[in-house]
């Protein structure tokens, strides 16, 4: 056969841009030994180019529409009617014709057909495409067949395969369409075959939907299906659908839709027998093409023919590991305040970084869990722990444990390190008494850190090449040591233990909730909190001048520090800004993930917040701010001592009541501290690296810096050292890169693939509340700001920040606000801590927070109770 037409056994695995990606696997599947598939042929993509090729009203009304955005729907509308009305009445080149119907005639030109469409973007590992394009059944006659050609061609340009295309990057010019002509078969009944749940994303449960007649009924919705699990050969659950409508092939060609007898609406589908033969057939394709499917099938007098298998582009890949046991893993991002996917260099550094049994999955970290939740001596610890991070990943755990059979328990190992363990015997009332009322350990351990970094930033100027990868390597030994100090977890644990014992006493003794919210506002020595302050002064020091204001209204780059110097009060700007970013130049959002661009490497980041805060605030307002927050926190300490003292034994409760508050104020404002210890750490490596890779850049090696983002630090300092580079792994990380960026990652998933939801457990709340944990106390009502980049953010004071989490780089904006919500985060994760600090009223862990609150909503924040009313 011709170039212009292939028939399904003759086609290679390397033809997807001759048949588009249904007619290569419709090739695939009629290869595999027992799978059943209706003949047919595909009109290549070479027969819909030459259809087009010479149409030059196409290419013009083409022009027009690569100009558009996804928002001008109108003119989408427009211009994709006329593509399409053109296309349908472009006459069919006569080749493309004989082509055809040469192969009508060996396949049998009486005998019905589907024409379906296959695309050349579609049903690809990254973006399924699917139903974008249209597809004809029970096409009867040659006439009739080369006019649904011509109509599918023309589907490539319905409204939704547009704009599909327009938020996929993909270019309308280069996806071409190939047209799949197959014999019909007439089903008594049809369905989809999933190798994985779709709901649970579980990859070892088959979900089978089937209904009577064609699978048009059930695609389009008409129909509810039968459902039908099976996992391991055995059926684990059916769910009978009363079925009233069937799509049935006519005589004398196209479909009709009919009524079932009503004796037979409630009976199931498919036999017990024919479920499990069907569930064989899944898993032998799924193994053909190595990973999960999603498959049409046919039921023919005791037959099956599938008619399509395209993988499942939705599920979340599964974190790897070294064996076939069973495995529970915690997400990593959901405890670091940040989903986003990392590139492989972010995600080798926190690697570097942590001693926890990590895997890597959809460009984000997953903890191992599962030998802790197995060892008794462990498990409560880990529970509480990751409950006090994010108590819907200790609710998952706790359905992974109730199931009793995925975990075997393991005999209590004693020697057993787990990262639980080591915080909760420095978490004794002993070591919080060694340094009671010393605020100095805080300033020595500060201290002790600055003079590491200033060390490393000293000694890695002379380190270049391979030896600047041994100095980093050894420097992050040094990095682990600071971080994972008794002295630096101690401090922490200390004050976090002060704060559970004052909320649990005050609300037993005083019947009041939530009082340790109050008790740290203001605290000292929070470098998270004070650096939303000082970008406040920086706006005291501009405020004075309007040339410099009305100027960095208009900046479009980073120039503009050098162009201020112009302008009257230039020279301070450009000072206080200099000296911002000398202290916190190393922080942004997404900051664990070293290629993240910090403050320091595109200041122009700060300029909406400076000038937010110039219209927002009073001048000195950071003062005002913090000195209010101080005196809130005294006069409740007060207020406690002086109701305790009334009390039964009180002088004893007031006495120990004051020693817990002395220690949350002296030692909860470090918790920031170590977090900022290490990006000052990550940024000296990053600007190190970076000279490395202009040195690369210059000899060719990678076309720009960045490019060293999509390599591992071990890859990269291998290209160093060598200066080679496969061209084809950076592009094809980039392409892997925007596909993760997509998913959105699980809490808590098994190495099965099952992603496990938790869910919070309250009563007596009002209809239609949005549910998450309570962090910082007090009600607010206000305008939701939904805002999922911090660039983008356009607040006015009085806002409530709305966004999907917080990590230290949304501290500026927090000065803004009244109230947080956030889809992540627990009790002492970022967003809490300076939220409790700034006094803010904030509910986190509300799942889809961000779509289902509306920007420019009214709603309510309960901070003490822990939910959102949409007003």
């Amino acid at each position: 056969m011709s170039s212009l037409v292939l028939g399904f056994q003759e086609m290679e695995k390397t033809q997807l841009l001759l048949v588009g990606g249904k007619g290569l696997h419709l090739g695939e599947l009629s290869k595999i030994q027992g799978i059943q598939v209706p003949e047919g042929f595909c009109v290549t993509t070479v027969g819909y180019q030459k259809a087009i090729e010479q149409n030059e009203t196409h290419h013009a009304l083409l022009d027009r529409l690569t100009m558009l955005k996804v928002q001008d729907r109108e003119q989408i509308k427009e211009i994709s009617r006329k593509i399409r009305k053109n296309i349908m009445e472009a006459e069919i080149p006569s080749d493309v014709v004989k082509a055809v119907t040469h192969s009508l005639s060996q396949f049998g030109e009486e005998h019905a057909y589907a024409v379906r469409s296959s695309a050349t973007a579609e049903d690809l590992p990254h973006a399924s495409f699917a139903g974008q394009q249209d597809t004809y059944l029970n096409i009867i006659g040659k006439e009739a067949i080369l006019r649904h050609i011509s109509k599918c061609w023309a589907s490539l340009f319905t409204d939704r395969a547009v704009i599909y295309r327009m938020q996929n990057g993909f270019d309308h010019s280069h996806v071409y369409l190939s047209v799949i002509v197959q014999k019909m078969v007439f089903p008594q009944a049809s369905g989809i075959l999933f190798t994985a749940d779709p709901i649970t994303s579980n990859r070892k449960v088959l979900s089978i939907d089937a209904s009577f007649g064609l699978g048009e009924a059930l695609v389009s919705g008409l129909v509810s299906a039968d459902c039908y699990k099976v996992q391991e050969a055995e059926i684990i659950d059916k769910r009978i659908a009363t079925k009233n409508l069937a799509i049935y092939g006519r005589k004398e060609g196209g479909t009709e839709t009919k009524q079932i007898d009503p004796d037979q609406q409630k009976t199931q589908t498919l036999t017990e027998q024919q479920i499990l033969q069907l569930a064989r057939i899944g898993r032998q394709i799924e193994a053909y093409f190595g990973c999960p499917q999603d498959i049409e099938w046919c039921l023919v007098d005791d037959t099956f023919y599938i008619v399509q298998s395209r993988p499942i582009t939705t599920l979340y890949p599964i974190p790897e590991a070294n064996d076939q046991e069973n495995h529970v893993y915690v997400s990593v991002g959901h405890q670091q305040m940040m989903t986003d996917p990392m590139k492989p260099l972010g995600l080798s550094f926190f690697l570097l970084t942590t001693p926890a049994p990590m895997s890597k999955a959809g460009g984000r970290l997953f903890v191992d869990v599962t030998k802790m939740l197995a060892s008794p001596d462990s498990r409560q610890t880990i529970l509480d722990t990751l409950g006090q991070s994010d108590p819907l990943i200790k609710d998952a755990l706790m359905t992974v444990l109730e199931r009793g059979d995925f975990i075997q328990s393991s005999p209590n190992d004693k020697n057993e390190q787990n990262p639980g363990k080591s915080n909760k015997g420095m978490a004794s009332l002993g070591f919080q008494e060694q340094f009671e009322n010393d605020p100095a350990i805080v300033s020595d351990l500060i201290k002790r850190s600055q003079r590491s970094i200033e060390e490393v930033k000293h000694n890695i100027q002379t380190k270049s090449g391979p030896d600047l990868f041994d100095f980093i390597r050894e420097d992050i030994q040094q990095l682990k040591k600071i971080l994972f100090d008794p002295q630096n977890i101690g401090v922490i644990t200390a004050a976090m233990n002060a704060s559970k014992w004052i909320n649990e006493k005050m609300n037993m003794w005083l019947g009041e909730k939530n009082v340790a919210d109050t008790l740290s506002q203001s605290v000292s020595n929070n470098i998270t909190s004070e650096m939303g302050l000082a970008l406040m002064d920086v706006a005291d020091i501009i405020r004075p001048y309007p040339e410099v204001i009305d100027f960095l209204q208009h900046v479009k780059d980073d120039r503009f520090l050098d162009e201020l110097v112009q302008f009257e009060g230039g020279q301070e700007t450009q000072d206080a800004i200099y000296a911002y970013l000398t202290k916190y130049g190393m922080r942004c959002s997404g900051e664990i993930d070293i290629t993240k661009t910090r403050w320091s490497e595109k200041p122009i980041m700060l300029v909406p917040m400076i000038l937010g805060n110039i219209k927002n605030f009073e001048p000195n307002a950071g003062k005002r701010k913090f000195e209010q927050g101080r005196q809130e926190a005294l006069e409740k300490e007060q207020e406690l001592i002086e109701r305790l003292k009334q009390l039964p034994d009180g002088e004893q409760k007031a006495k120990e009541t004051k020693q817990m508050i002395d220690l949350i104020r002296n030692f909860i404002g470090y918790r920031e501290y170590p977090k900022y210890g290490m990006m000052n750490r990550y940024f000296v490596y990053k600007q190190a690296l970076l000279k490395e890779a202009e040195q690369l850049v210059q000899t060719g090696v990678i076309h720009e810096t960045e490019d060293i983002y999509y390599l591992t630090f071990e890859e990269l300092h291998e290209v160093v050292r060598t200066n080679k580079l496969d061209d084809e792994i950076i592009s094809k990380r980039k392409d892997e890169y925007k596909f993760f960026e997509k998913l959105t990652p699980p809490r808590v998933i098994t190495s099965d693939g099952e992603i496990i939801a938790g869910e919070y457990k309250r009563e007596n709340l009002p209809a239609n509340a949005l549910v998450g944990l309570p962090v910082s106390t007090g009600v607010i009502e206000g305008r939701a700001r939904v805002i999922l980049n911090m660039e983008d953010a356009d607040l006015e004071d009085g806002d409530i920040l709305v966004t999907s989490f917080t990590d230290p780089g949304w501290t500026p904006l927090f000065v803004s606000i009244k109230g947080l919500v956030t889809e992540v985060g627990g009790l002492m994760t970022h967003g809490a801590v300076i939220a409790r600090e700034y006094g803010l009223p904030a509910v986190v862990g509300v799942e889809n927070a961000t779509t289902l609150i509306k920007d420019g909503q009214r709603i309510r924040v309960h901070g003490t109770e822990g939910y959102i009313e949409i007003l």
